[in-house]
């Protein structure tokens, strides 16, 4: 495939209400469909809002076929591949912020947030258990990357995916707008467009951030997900603070044309970093 069409799905979602935000997962997936979309991505915890606290063990579900919200999600990945965001449980009940792609009635990958903010408005570490592990995977549209808000503030995930063939990264929040930059733009958006530009020029790779929108527990979210090409320039930006589709026209051989003019993955040296960090642990 050298066209992917991906739409981004900032919505508003109801805090703890899984049957009201999975019947608006499905109507989007349905206009995305009819729009002519190939991958759908929803923002961080989607299926459940955010500020879950004690709620998180009430509203868990297993991606699996024989779950009851995952079924219906998994039959509409028929259509267009799908990324959601839910809280995932585990066999000894261990609940984590989860990211799942779906494509053709499969479940192709889960990606567990590794990185739980627990400073400032943030409470995650209180709730959820840390994922542990940060891995690229195959898809209709190449290799892909998962990753959740606080992730992506941290430079190794990005790489790890970037060295694990990953050509897109796939990002989801659910930011709460603070901060204004000379009072035009929030804070919060510009720092996350800079971090979602720098990983698109530093990978050559192509970059989608999807955020949710509306109001939550006092936090109003900001919307506003972006697609970055492989030379770190926008291909589309959704409106701020409003629910909406947006929809981006991804040029696959672009990643050809970016990485002959610009060899930084050919270059990377893996066996040295591996070695300083190896170093770094040891104390040396």
């Amino acid at each position: 495939m050298t066209l992917l069409t991906l739409g981004l799905a900032q919505i508003k979602t109801k805090l703890g209400d899984v049957q009201a935000n999975l019947d608006k997962h499905l109507a989007y997936i349905d206009q995305a469909a009819a729009q002519g979309a190939q991958l759908l991505c929803f923002p961080e915890l989607s299926l459940t809002g955010y500020v879950l606290q004690d709620l998180a063990p009430t509203v868990a579900h297993r991606p699996t076929a024989d779950d009851p919200v995952f079924a219906q999600l998994l039959e509409a990945s028929r259509k267009l591949d799908v990324m959601v965001g839910f809280v995932d449980e585990d066999s000894r009940h261990r609940f984590y912020i989860a990211a799942a792609y779906l494509s053709k009635g499969q479940v192709l990958h889960v990606h567990h947030k590794v990185y739980l903010p627990t400073y400032g408005m943030f409470d995650e570490g209180r709730f959820f258990a840390w994922g542990d592990s940060i891995r690229a995977f195959d898809t209709p549209w190449g290799r892909v990357g998962m990753l959740i808000c606080e992730d992506f503030w941290h430079a190794s995930p990005p790489y790890l995916l970037w060295l694990d063939g990953a050509d897109i990264l796939l990002m989801q929040s659910a930011s709460p707008g603070r901060g204004l930059d000379d009072g035009e733009q929030l804070g919060s958006a510009r720092w996350v467009e800079h971090v979602g530009r720098a990983y698109a020029s530093l990978f050559t790779n192509f970059v989608a951030h999807t955020n949710r929108a509306g109001f939550e527990d006092g936090l109003n979210f900001w919307g506003g997900s972006i697609v970055f090409d492989p030379d770190g320039e926008p291909v589309a930006h959704g409106p701020y603070f409003d629910e909406a589709l947006t929809l981006a026209a991804l040029d696959l051989n672009q990643l050809h044309r970016t990485r002959a003019r610009l060899p930084i993955l050919r270059d990377e040296r893996t066996a040295l970093v591996m070695r300083e960090l190896t170093r770094i642990v040891n104390g040396d």
